[in-house]
C-alpha cells in the first residue's frame, strides 16, 4: 500500500526574524493569472501619476555674477567643479556641493565669449573681447601671490570662441578664422579659413580627436582636420548655427543648434540629410550640450527654456522654465549625467536633475527594484492613450504656449499650400521634399 504524503521544509516559508519578508510560493502559470495586465495596468498609470507628482526638476541658483552669464565650463577631474564667464569680463569658479562661489577672476576687459578647461584639470583658458587668450590656474593663488595669469596672447582679431583638445597640449580659437595653438607659443600652429564670415563657435572631437567643427555666421558648419590643417567639407542651412555638439559615444555623430528654432542631428560621412531634425523651441536655440551617455542632449533657448531631447526622436522628453529665467545664453550636462546647468541674462546659473521625479540620496535595495519594476511598466504601456496624456503633459508659460499655437498654424498653411500647388501643378512639377532635407541648401567638399 501507497501512502502520497505532504512533505515541506519550513525554511522556504518560515521568517528567521520577524523583520524579514513573508515568501510566499507563486505559480507563474499565466492560465492562472486572467487579471494579470489589467493589474499591471493599474499600476503603470499610477506609477506615472505618482512620476509628475513628484517632479520638481530645480534645485539650486547660484548667484553672484552682475551681468549675464556667456559660457559655462565642467572641470573634467572634479564633478562639483564649475567655471563661468560673464558679460562683464568676470570669472568665477563654483563649489555645487556647497552651491558657493571659491574663486572670482576679473579676466577680460569687455564679454567673456570663451571658457574652456585643460584635459588633466590643472588649468584652464578664456578668451575675451579685448582680443587676448589667457591661461590660469586652477588653483587659487597662495598668501601673498596676486591673481595673474600663467599666459596671456595677444590676438589681432576678437576671438568668439575656444575649445581645448581632449589628449594633447593644444587648443583651438575661432573669430574671423580657426586658429590651432601650442599651449607653448604665442603664435597659432596653423590657421584654416572656408569663407569670410565670423566664426561663432569651434569644437573639438571627443573621440576622433583630430577632428573639429566650427560653425560661421554664413550659416555654414565646417569640418577640419587637425593633421591636414585644411578644412575637410561643410554644409550650408537655410538659417545660421549658433553652436554645435560633439556625441562623445558615435565618433561622427554632432548636433547644431540653429536660429531656425531646430537643432540637427548630422553625420559627418553623409552631410546632404540630417540624422534627425529636433522641433520644439519657439525662438533660435543658443547653446546644446550632450549627456556622457550619447543617448540625450540639452539645449539652451532665447525662448527662455532649456528642452531635453532623446537623440532618436524629433520632440523633447522634458522642458524646464522659471518666472525669473530669461534667454538662456548657455547650458552644460554635468559628467555623471544627472545634474543639467544653465546661464542665462538675468546673472543666475541653475541647477536642475536631468530626471525631474528622480529622488535623491541613497536608496534601499527594495526601493530601487520598485523604481525599476515601475519603469518598465511605463515602458510597457507608454503608447495607451490616458498613460501618453499624463507623461506628454507640461504647463508652459503663456508666451511660448502661444508662440507654439502660431507656429502649428503656419505650419499647417506651408502644408497646404504646397499640397494646393501640387494639385493643381503639371504632375512631377512640384516634388515632395522630406522634412530632412528642406533645410540643408548645399553640401561643399
Amino acid at each position: 500500500m501507497k501512502v502520497k504524503m505532504l512533505s515541506r521544509n519550513p525554511d522556504n516559508y518560515v521568517r528567521e526574524t520577524k523583520l524579514d519578508l513573508q515568501r510566499v510560493p507563486r505559480n507563474y502559470d499565466p492560465t492562472l493569472h486572467p487579471f494579470e495586465v489589467s493589474r499591471e495596468y493599474v499600476r503603470a498609470l499610477n506609477a506615472t501619476k505618482l512620476e509628475r507628482v513628484f517632479a520638481k526638476p530645480f534645485l539650486a541658483s547660484l548667484d553672484g555674477h552682475r551681468d549675464g552669464v556667456n559660457c559655462l565650463a565642467k572641470h573634467p577631474k572634479s564633478l562639483a567643479t564649475v567655471l563661468s564667464g560673464a558679460c562683464d569680463g568676470e570669472v568665477r569658479i563654483w563649489n555645487l556641493t556647497k552651491r558657493k562661489c571659491i574663486r572670482t577672476i576679473q579676466a577680460h576687459e569687455g564679454f567673456v565669449r570663451g571658457i574652456c578647461t585643460r584635459f588633466c584639470g590643472t588649468s584652464f583658458f578664456t578668451v575675451g573681447d579685448d582680443k587676448t587668450v589667457k591661461q590660469w590656474k586652477m588653483d587659487a593663488p597662495g598668501y601673498g601671490e596676486e591673481e595673474e595669469p600663467l599666459h596671456t596672447i595677444l590676438g589681432k582679431t576678437v576671438y568668439t570662441g575656444i575649445d581645448h583638445h581632449w589628449k594633447d597640449p593644444a587648443f583651438a580659437t575661432c573669430g574671423q578664422q580657426v586658429d590651432i595653438w601650442d599651449e607653448q607659443r604665442t603664435n597659432p600652429i596653423c590657421s584654416m579659413t572656408w569663407g569670410f564670415d565670423s566664426i561663432n563657435s569651434v569644437k573639438f572631437n571627443p573621440i576622433e580627436t583630430f577632428l573639429l567643427g566650427s560653425c560661421a555666421s554664413d550659416r555654414n558648419i565646417v569640418l577640419y582636420d587637425m593633421r591636414q590643417a585644411t578644412p575637410l567639407k561643410k554644409v550650408i542651412l537655410d538659417m545660421r548655427t549658433n553652436t554645435i555638439c560633439w556625441n562623445p559615444m558615435e565618433a561622427f555623430i554632432f548636433t547644431a543648434a540653429n536660429e531656425d528654432y531646430n537643432l540637427y542631428t548630422f553625420d559627418m560621412r553623409a552631410l546632404d540629410t540630417p540624422v534627425m531634425v529636433h522641433m520644439d523651441h519657439v525662438s533660435a536655440v543658443l547653446d546644446v550640450d550632450y549627456c556622457p551617455t550619447g543617448k540625450e542632449f540639452v539645449s539652451a533657448s532665447f525662448d527662455k527654456s532649456i528642452r531635453i531631447f532623446p537623440v532618436d526622436r524629433s520632440r523633447s522628453r522634458e522642458v524646464y522654465h522659471t518666472k525669473r529665467m530669461q534667454h538662456v545664453i548657455c547650458v552644460r550636462w554635468t559628467a555623471d549625467s544627472k545634474y543639467i546647468m544653465c546661464g542665462s541674462d538675468e546673472m543666475n546659473i541653475r541647477l536642475w536633475k536631468a530626471n525631474a521625479s528622480e529622488k535623491l540620496g541613497v536608496l534601499a535595495s527594495r526601493e530601487r527594484a520598485a523604481q525599476d519594476y515601475n519603469q518598465k511598466l511605463k515602458e510597457k504601456f507608454q503608447h495607451h492613450p490616458n498613460i501618453k496624456r499624463i507623461a506628454r503633459h507640461r504647463h508652459l508659460p503663456k508666451s511660448i504656449y502661444s508662440q507654439i499655437q502660431e507656429q502649428r498654424i503656419m505650419r499647417e498653411a506651408r502644408r497646404r499650400k504646397e499640397l494646393n500647388r501640387r494639385k493643381h501643378s503639371k504632375p512631377g512639377s512640384v516634388p515632395v521634399v522630406s522634412e530632412r532635407k528642406k533645410h540643408v541648401v548645399a553640401v561643399v567638399k
